[in-house]
């Protein structure tokens, strides 16, 4: 791992060097290929001695993707999001085909308050695993964002939807059904969000809001 760690701190000098490299790309989801940004020579033979010696290091390359991402997931509950996502682009370059790459992309991009540009994210690991209940989950997080800033109802209805298929594909994603809870709440539907409610509560009992709890069950 010395060796690979090496390669990121040349992959920064030489960034640094070239005037025609784009800097801090490696905190950009995909180094920033969706918004049009083009790696400079350097960089793009960077990417390559580093598949290269990850290749030479791991016994395989789903290895290598994997030992990424535990280290982007850790970076990412402790609030370190640039970190997060530079490990999420290095395990991107060795499999971009991996859905939980995409997941990572986009839950940062939540994280970051950029909840429309996080939806690309979720749809590209949805269409990679469309199984995901937790992908589902976030896909519906981002569009309740969305509402609660614009207040448009179809953006909750549209995180209503998202929910309800993360319950579907895991009856135990007690989040899907306290966000299906929280959700039908907005919509004054006490019918519906009391059902969501006790679920829930067979689930996890403190995933309600207490707020959401007492107002569910005023008469």
């Amino acid at each position: 791992m010395k060796q690979i760690h090496a390669l990121i701190i040349v992959f920064f000098l030489s960034c640094s060097s070239s005037q025609d490299c784009p800097e801090n790309i490696n905190i950009l989801p995909m180094y920033g290929v969706n918004s049009g940004v083009k790696k400079c020579k350097e960089q793009l033979q960077i990417d390559k001695d580093f598949i290269e010696e990850c290749d030479k290091y791991f016994k395989s390359r789903n290895e290598a993707v994997s030992r990424h991402l535990k280290d982007a997931w850790a970076y990412f509950y402790k609030k370190d999001y640039d970190n997060s996502m530079k490990r999420f682009n290095q395990a991107w370059l060795l499999d971009s085909t991996n859905a939980d790459v995409y997941w990572g992309f986009g839950n940062i991009l939540g994280m970051q308050l950029k909840f429309e540009e996080s939806l690309t994210y979720f749809n590209k690991s949805l269409k990679l695993n469309p199984k995901n209940s937790k992908v589902w989950l976030s896909k519906g997080t981002s569009y309740a964002q969305m509402f609660v800033k614009n207040n448009d109802i179809k953006l909750l209805n549209k995180a209503i939807d998202n929910f309800r298929i993360a319950a579907e594909l895991d009856n135990k994603n007690v989040e899907a059904y306290a966000q299906l809870t929280m959700a039908y709440s907005y919509y004054m539907e006490k019918d519906s969000a009391l059902v969501f409610l006790k679920i829930t509560d067979k689930l996890d009992a403190n995933a309600i809001n207490p707020e959401v709890r007492k107002f569910l069950l005023e008469k």
